[in-house]
């Protein structure tokens, strides 16, 4: 395989999976770049387009006609994506029940990671419910432009919300998948509260530091978790 450098517009691949495995992630990430452009772009130009139509001229529904063509991009990405990710899971041993199922311990672990998953769904649900609200104040609902960019934002921690919530009847079967794919969720959430500290720390903002502090120590926390049980889950640990 070639080897990939920085600036490849792409995630490195893990150099532990077998050549059948590897294939599949390489197709994985192309078809998610079809995804991630086709809602990136498809969901403003909807709305905002729908919004300006509404309110302003019936050219808005053009831009509107687009965005929808955009989004069918954007779910044939997710279908080619989530049809290729259940070949890998079929070859991917944390996507099959855990052998050490039967123990007391692997079950605990894993009703633990439910629990740590479901608080990201809540949470995430919570932020997209959030800045709805919020759009209000911002003006965001007055204008087509805001009003596309606010539903763009929104949907993102829908969707980190409702991929949180998939991996908890996996957990519930014991499957160390479920726990993995939370900590990747996480670790999104996290690099957003850093970032928050980071601006808090360099323009001496007390609040940013309180909720980027806080932020990236719950997800911190709730990693390190993750990480104890999965390996719980495979039996790697008493």
């Amino acid at each position: 395989m070639p080897q990939q450098q920085v600036g490849d517009a792409r995630m490195v691949v893990d150099p532990g999976l077998t050549v059948n495995q590897r294939e599949l992630v390489i197709k994985i990430q192309s078809s998610s770049k079809m995804l991630a452009v086709g809602f990136v772009l498809g969901i403003p130009l909807t709305f905002g387009g729908l919004h300006y139509g509404i309110t302003e001229q019936p050219s808005g529904f053009v831009a509107a006609l687009a965005g929808l063509a955009l989004l069918a991009v954007g779910v044939a990405g997710f279908l080619k994506s989530a049809a290729l990710r259940r070949q890998l899971r079929q070859i991917t041993p944390d996507a099959w029940r855990s052998p050490a199922a039967h123990l007391p311990g692997a079950r605990k672990a894993a009703t633990l990671a439910a629990y740590i998953n479901g608080l990201l769904v809540v949470l995430s649900l919570g932020a997209a419910g959030w800045l709805l609200v919020q759009g209000a104040g911002w003006g965001a609902y007055g204008n087509s432009f805001g009003f596309g960019a606010l539903l763009l934002g929104a949907a993102i921690p829908a969707a980190l919300g409702a991929a949180a919530a998939s991996t908890i009847p996996q957990l519930l079967r014991v499957i160390p998948a479920g726990a993995k794919v939370g900590r990747a969720l996480y670790s999104v959430i996290m690099a957003v509260g850093a970032l928050m500290l980071v601006n808090g720390v360099k323009n001496g903002e007390l609040m940013a530091l309180a909720v980027g502090g806080t932020v990236t120590a719950i997800c911190l926390g709730a990693m390190t978790l993750l990480g104890r049980a999965a390996k719980r889950m495979r039996g790697e640990t008493p």
